[in-house]
C-alpha cells in the first residue's frame, strides 16, 4: 500500500488558514468514521424508544452529537445507495451506479477518493460498494477505498458474517502513519438476511416487544422473523461500540465525525426496495465533538447525500468539481444549536429505485421516484404495468442449468418469483398461507400491481396502507406535490423525465449477477415496441 508523504509546509498553513477561517472546521481535519448496516429501517435502534431492539453505540453517539428523526435513503437498495452516498448524487445523476449490480463509472469520483487526495488514510471494511461490476469501468480497488477485511471472527449465530468488522478497524489504525487523520468505511453485512431462525429467542428477546409494521399480519412467525432481525442489528451495533472505545483509547473521539447510518429500509415485504416509509426512512446519528455539541434531537428532512456533502465541509476537502455534489451540506444545522435548517430548502426530500433484483421479463426496473414532506409521501410509478415485486410466476429453476444448458421453458409454481422482496419466514408465510383471504391482502399489499401515483399522510398512515390519489380533498396536495417532483426531476436532468423514450437507458445498464427469466406479459405480447432494447441481455437470453 502507498503512502503520500506528509504535506509541505504551506499545504499546512493553507489548510489552517481554512480551518480558522470556517467556524463549521474544527482546528484540525476530524477524523471520519461511516458506520452503514445493511437493510435497517427507522425508527429500530433504542434512542429511537423501540424496545425490542439494545443500541448502547447508536445511542451514545446520538447522546455525544444530533439524533435524526426524518433522515431518508436516495435509493431503497444498497448498491444505488451506496453510489449516490459515496458520490453524493442522486441516483439518476450517476447513470448505470445508480441501478442494482451494475458498474460504476471511474468519472464518478468518490468521497473516500477526494480524501484520499487531500492527505487523508482511507479504507474500508465489510460491505463496500456492491453488488455491481466495479472492475469493468477501471477502476483498481472498490469505490469505497483499500480494503481491511483480513480478521474473522466466529458469530454467535449462523448467518451473521465472519468479518471481525472492529478488529479490522484495528488494522486499519495501526497502518495509518501518525500525521494523517483517517476516513473509514465501516460496511456491516448485518441484519441482511438470512438469518438464524429463532435466534431472536436465543437471545433472550421479548415477543412482546416487538411492534409489527400495519403492513404485516401480527403472527408469531412474523413477530419472530423480526427478532431475528433485530439480534443481527444488535451485532452491527456492537462493532461500533468496540471502534468507539478504541477511538476513546488512542484519545481521538473527540476529533472523529462518526456517522451511523443504514442503506435501506427492512428486508420484509413492502420495506426494502420500495419507496415506501419502510423503505426509505433510516436511522442516522452523527457526532464530533470538537466541532459541535450534543445531547440535540432534529426533525428537519434530510436525505442521506446531505451527509456526503457535510463529509466535505467539515473536513475542508472541496468536492469533485467535474462531477459536482447534490446534497446540501448539514454543517449549519449541526452548529447551530437548533432543530430549524438554516441554509438550504428543507421542505421535502426525494428518492427513488430502478431495478433491484432480476424479478421481471428481461430483468425490466421497477422505475418509481418519491418527495416525502413533514406530513405527505407522494410516489409515481413510471412503469405500473409491471409487477412490482416481481412477477408472480418464472420459468424453470430461473435461469441456466449448471452445465451452461438451456432449462427448458417449463413455468414454476405461482408466487415464487418476488425476487424483489429478500426470502425468509414473512415472505414464506405470506405466500404458504395465500389461500387465506387476510393474509393474501397483506401478500398483495406486497406484490400487487399500484397505479401510476400514490399519496400517503405519514402522520396518519405510516405503513402507507391507504392510498389518498383521487379524493378531492386532497387534490390541491397530489397535484402540488406531483409538480414540485416533476419540476425537481427536471432540474437534476432525471431520463425519466428528459428523455423523450421516458428513460429507457436505465434498461441498457448491464446487471451482473442472478439473471431469471420470465415469462412474457400481456403487455409486452401486445406492444413489443414497449420492450426496451437491451443488448447486453441478447447474448445472455435462454434460446
Amino acid at each position: 500500500m502507498s503512502i503520500k508523504p506528509f504535506p509541505a509546509l504551506s499545504l499546512i498553513l493553507s489548510m489552517a488558514a481554512l480551518f480558522s477561517a470556517n467556524p463549521c472546521i474544527a482546528a484540525e481535519p476530524p477524523n471520519i468514521l461511516v458506520a452503514i448496516a445493511d437493510d435497517q429501517s427507522f425508527p429500530h435502534a433504542s434512542a429511537y424508544g423501540y424496545k425490542g431492539v439494545h443500541t448502547p453505540a447508536f445511542d451514545r453517539i446520538a447522546s455525544m452529537g444530533v439524533l435524526f428523526n426524518n433522515a431518508f435513503t436516495p435509493a431503497p437498495g444498497c448498491s444505488p445507495m451506496r453510489a449516490a452516498f459515496l458520490t453524493g448524487r442522486n441516483i439518476w445523476q450517476i447513470e448505470a451506479a445508480g441501478t442494482h449490480a451494475s458498474s460504476f463509472s471511474k468519472k464518478y469520483k468518490t468521497y473516500p477518493k477526494r480524501m484520499e487526495e487531500s492527505d487523508y488514510f482511507v479504507g474500508y471494511t465489510g460491505k463496500g460498494w456492491g453488488p455491481g461490476n466495479w472492475k469493468t469501468t477501471g477502476r483498481d480497488r472498490n469505490p469505497a477505498g483499500p480494503e481491511f477485511s483480513k480478521k474473522t471472527t466466529q458469530p454467535p449465530y449462523s448467518g451473521i458474517n465472519k468479518n471481525d468488522y472492529a478488529s479490522n478497524f484495528s488494522e486499519f489504525l495501526k497502518a495509518k502513519p501518525n500525521e494523517k487523520p483517517f476516513c473509514f468505511w465501516f460496511g456491516s453485512k448485518e441484519p441482511h438476511r438470512g438469518y438464524e431462525k429463532g435466534s431472536g429467542l436465543k437471545s433472550g428477546k421479548n415477543i412482546g416487544d416487538i411492534v409489527v409494521p400495519e403492513f404485516l399480519p401480527d403472527t408469531p412467525e412474523i413477530r419472530n422473523d423480526i427478532m431475528d432481525y433485530l439480534v443481527e442489528i444488535e451485532w452491527f451495533d456492537q462493532h461500533l461500540g468496540r471502534m468507539i472505545k478504541e477511538l476513546e483509547q488512542r484519545d481521538e473521539l473527540e476529533n472523529t465525525l462518526i456517522i451511523v447510518t443504514s442503506d435501506n429500509g427492512m428486508p420484509f415485504p413492502r420495506a426494502k426496495a420500495n419507496v415506501y416509509e419502510y423503505g426509505i426512512h433510516m436511522p442516522l446519528a452523527i457526532s464530533c465533538p470538537d466541532i459541535f455539541s450534543g445531547k440535540r434531537k432534529v426533525d428537519d428532512l434530510v436525505s442521506l447525500i446531505d451527509v456526503t456533502a457535510t463529509l466535505y465541509e467539515l473536513s475542508g476537502v472541496s468536492p469533485p468539481s467535474e462531477m459536482p455534489i447534490t446534497g446540501n451540506s448539514l454543517a449549519n444545522l449541526l452548529k447551530s444549536g437548533q432543530s430549524g435548517w438554516v441554509e438550504a430548502d428543507r421542505s421535502a426530500i426525494y428518492s427513488g429505485r430502478e431495478r433491484h433484483s432480476s424479478s421481471r421479463f428481461r430483468s425490466l426496473s421497477y422505475p418509481q421516484r418519491c418527495i416525502r414532506t413533514q406530513q405527505f409521501l407522494y410516489i409515481h410509478n413510471f412503469r405500473s404495468e409491471r409487477w412490482p415485486a416481481g412477477a408472480p410466476q418464472k420459468f424453470g429453476n430461473g435461469g441456466y442449468a449448471s452445465t451452461g444448458e438451456v432449462l427448458a421453458k417449463i413455468k414454476g409454481p405461482m408466487h415464487q418469483g418476488y425476487h424483489d422482496i429478500d426470502n425468509g419466514p414473512s415472505l414464506k408465510f405470506l405466500v404458504k398461507n395465500q389461500p387465506d383471504p387476510e393474509t393474501n391482502n397483506y401478500l398483495q399489499l406486497a406484490v400487487a400491481k399500484r397505479p401510476t401515483e400514490e399519496l400517503y399522510d405519514i402522520k396518519t398512515d405510516p405503513g402507507c396502507l391507504h392510498n389518498l390519489v383521487g379524493r378531492s380533498d386532497y387534490y390541491q396536495v397530489q397535484t402540488s406535490l406531483r409538480r414540485k417532483l416533476m419540476s425537481f426531476l427536471k432540474n437534476t436532468k432525471d431520463p425519466r423525465v428528459v428523455d423523450a423514450d421516458g428513460g429507457e437507458v436505465w434498461e441498457t445498464y448491464p446487471r451482473y449477477s442472478g439473471l431469471r427469466w420470465f415469462p412474457i406479459p400481456d403487455w409486452a405480447e401486445e406492444h413489443p415496441e414497449r420492450v426496451p432494447q437491451q443488448d447486453w441481455l441478447e447474448e445472455r437470453r435462454p434460446r
